[in-house]
């Protein structure tokens, strides 16, 4: 399971952050690329990912993770499992 929850908190870039609580993988990658194109459609082209409180990442986690990074979305604070799943993967944008 996966929460995605929008924060009133901006990252220092003055980016809107999206939190992710839980696991990215199977039916939860696709949550979370339709909360990222919802947000799309309000304006938001540059947004956060707070990453500390994911647990999992699945290969398809990884790949949507990729073209989001190739998006220009920034991941912020994270879980030191996201940190390492996401080594190499996302070219150290993290």
């Amino acid at each position: 399971m996966l929460k995605i929850s929008r924060t009133d908190d901006s990252d220092p870039a003055g980016r809107p952050v999206l939190k992710l609580e839980g696991q990215v993988r199977g039916r939860w990658v696709e949550e979370l690329r339709c909360a990222y194109a919802e947000l799309l459609t309000v304006g938001s082209a540059r947004i956060s990912l707070d990453l500390a409180d994911v647990s999992f990442i699945d290969a398809a986690g990884l790949v949507l993770l990729q073209e989001l990074a190739d998006r220009d979305v920034t991941f912020v604070n994270c879980s030191l499992f996201a940190a390492e799943q996401l080594k190499g993967v996302v070219n150290g944008r993290r």
